[in-house]
């Protein structure tokens, strides 16, 4: 499977809780945060969810 790197870019504050939670499942914790996923059908639905909060980079 492929990796991508996640970073948070904009805040959490006009977000719905669903997209806090999003957030919080996928382990980004504040702005400028990155984690590495793996992109299975459920990251990558659950990237889409929040695709205008983060910034994706594969590795």
């Amino acid at each position: 499977m492929a990796k991508v790197k996640v970073t948070q870019v904009r805040g959490r504050s006009g977000a719905t809780k669903r997209q806090i939670a999003t957030l919080d499942a996928l382990g980004i914790k504040k702005i400028h945060h990155s984690v590495e996923v793996e992109l299975t059908p459920v990251s990558k639905g659950m990237i889409e969810k929040v695709r205008h909060l983060v910034t994706i980079e594969e590795i």
